[in-house]
Order: C-alpha cells, then sequence, then structure tokens
C-alpha cells in the first residue's frame, strides 16, 4: 500500500504520509495538499494534490463530499464526487464512489462498489466538465 515512501507499480516514488486529518474533524472548504494526506475524518469541499509522488489515503472512516484530484489514491471510504487520478488508484474493500472514476492504473479489491463511469485515461487527465454542464445532459 502506498504511504510509506514506497514504489507505485510504475517504479515512481510515492511520498511518505506528511499530514493526517483524524476522525471526528470536519473541513468544509477545498483542501490542497502535497506529499502524503491520511484522511480519517470527513472534507466537504474539493481535494487536490500537487505534485507526482503525491498520494491520498481515504480510510474506512473518511469521507470527501467533493472532487478528488490526485496523482495516487488509496481509496476505503466515502466518496461522493468524482476521482481523477493520474497515476494510481487504489480502491480497498471497503471504498464507496458515488460519482465517476478517472484513472491510468486501477486496482480493485473485491467488495469495492463504484456507482458511476470508469473512464480509463493513459495520459494526464483530463478536465472535467464544468458541474452545470453534466447536469444539463443528465
Amino acid at each position: 500500500m502506498f504511504g510509506n515512501g514506497k514504489r507505485n507499480g510504475n517504479g515512481v516514488a510515492v511520498a511518505p504520509i506528511t499530514t493526517l486529518i483524524a476522525e471526528g474533524t470536519v473541513i468544509r472548504g477545498d483542501v490542497a495538499f502535497t506529499g502524503g494526506l491520511h484522511l480519517d475524518g470527513r472534507i466537504e469541499g474539493a481535494v487536490s494534490a500537487d505534485g507526482a509522488d503525491a498520494v491520498l489515503t481515504l480510510s474506512d472512516k473518511g469521507r470527501v463530499v467533493g472532487e478528488i484530484r490526485a496523482s495516487n489514491a488509496v481509496i476505503n471510504g466515502l466518496v461522493q464526487g468524482d476521482i481523477v487520478v493520474g497515476e494510481r488508484l487504489e480502491l480497498a474493500a471497503g471504498a464507496r464512489i458515488e460519482g465517476n472514476v478517472y484513472y491510468k492504473t486501477l486496482e480493485m479489491a473485491a467488495g469495492a462498489q463504484i456507482n458511476g463511469k470508469m473512464v480509463y485515461q493513459p495520459d494526464a487527465p483530463r478536465q472535467l466538465p464544468p458541474p452545470d454542464l453534466v447536469a444539463a445532459e443528465a
């Protein structure tokens, strides 16, 4: 798993966990980070990582209501929003995704659930359409 200064499937070094948002903590607003972020709490807003080695780890207790953009992510909690991962996305058995998933490399455990589209992107993640455009298409 990510987070211990290891390398991802492509041999690229992945940042160790440098930030912890603990269980019981609720952040209302966007969160931007570099390095590694471990989330046991709840974020109501967009989560974005800067850097090719950045990694988001969402525990089984963690929740995100908003879009996630990161190079690498390990998801084992609830996400209500789109996920855009430029390199490697790991969905553990407890992952519950209510949104679209854009990925380059995907590892998905038995039991993980996605209610949305899964879109393979071999290159850098594309920009998502504005939310009002998506709503108009639905």
